[in-house]
């Protein structure tokens, strides 16, 4: 696939993640977060182990298990309580600070120069992120905002991490690893601090069903395989589509209303995230263009 094809497919999934708050809110029962998270990854995980035949080495079982938690465990429970005790925009504008994080860590962890445009663009993202989501309403709870931040910062790492450790398997095996290792920690958490499900109606089963199967296995295959072949940088900026799909869906699907102030901010994080892409470009090596030009000259 082109460097294009790869950015529109991984967009997919972010821009499906816009889809868990409305399920979450409509489809499932509210004050059972973890487990409904422990519902969401283990199954799905389980899943993929059964149709990919895989199974980490022992050798990776360490690196799932630490890949697991940072980008369902720790990022989903961490994402709960920001959305719990803060408000959604604040909550969602904290999550944005992952772009920025992952420019950061792939620097550290690979090596990757901090571009001037990147940060420019994921600069951008985030203040499109605000104008969209922000109200008056808005609101800065001590915990709420470390929760966001931790949550933000789990999954940079989880995405960096993603990229420097690529096991020779397919991204659905490897999805199904991590989700597996996330589920497992998830679980035990779950029936220590939550209290048990009531039944389960055919619309809670629909909004798990469509959460694990669409929302965990599909898309995050879909993105690690993005993880695998792209910059880290121009990956993180993709998640900003996640933010502007909810506010569709909002204004769709429950009639919220969207003003002249929030359209304006969705196009600026889809420029954003356009300018995203152009900036973690990878450029053509130094030498190569200069054998390009006398190359041309010479001609």
């Amino acid at each position: 696939m082109s460097r294009t094809t790869d950015i529109l497919v991984t967009a997919l999934a972010p821009a499906v993640w816009g889809s868990t708050y409305l399920v979450t809110t409509e489809a499932l029962p509210a004050g059972y977060p973890i487990t409904l998270a422990a519902l969401r990854a283990l199954p799905a995980g389980l899943l993929l182990l059964l149709l990919t035949r895989s199974l980490p080495p022992r050798a990776w079982l360490g690196r799932a298990f630490l890949l697991g938690c940072l980008n369902f465990t720790v990022f989903w429970s961490l994402l709960f309580v920001a959305a719990y005790r803060l408000p959604g925009g604040v909550a969602a504008t904290l999550g944005s600070l992952q772009a920025i994080m992952v420019i950061l860590m792939a620097r550290g962890w690979l090596g990757t120069p901090v571009r001037a445009g990147a940060v420019a663009a994921a600069a951008t993202g985030i203040l499109g992120v605000a104008l969209l989501l922000l109200g008056p309403e808005a609101a800065l709870d001590p915990v709420g905002v470390a929760a966001g931040l931790g949550g933000a910062a789990s999954m940079a790492a989880g995405t960096v991490l993603s990229r420097k450790w690529q096991p020779p398997v397919s991204a659905l095996s490897f999805t199904g690893w991590q989700l597996t290792a996330g589920g497992l920690v998830l679980l035990p958490l779950a029936l220590m601090v939550e209290p048990s499900l009531p039944p389960l109606t055919a619309l809670n089963l629909s909004g798990l069903i469509w959460l694990g199967l669409i929302g965990a296995a599909a898309t995050y295959a879909i993105w690690f395989r993005g993880v695998a072949c792209l910059e880290p940088g121009a990956v993180s900026m993709l998640g900003m589509m996640s933010p502007v799909t909810a506010v569709v869906l909002g204004w769709l699907w429950l009639g919220q209303g969207l003003s002249w102030l929030q359209m304006g901010g969705a196009a600026i994080v889809l420029l954003s995230v356009w300018a995203g892409q152009r900036a973690n470009r990878p450029r053509t090596p130094r030498p190569l263009r200069r054998a390009v030009v006398l190359h041309s000259n010479s001609v």
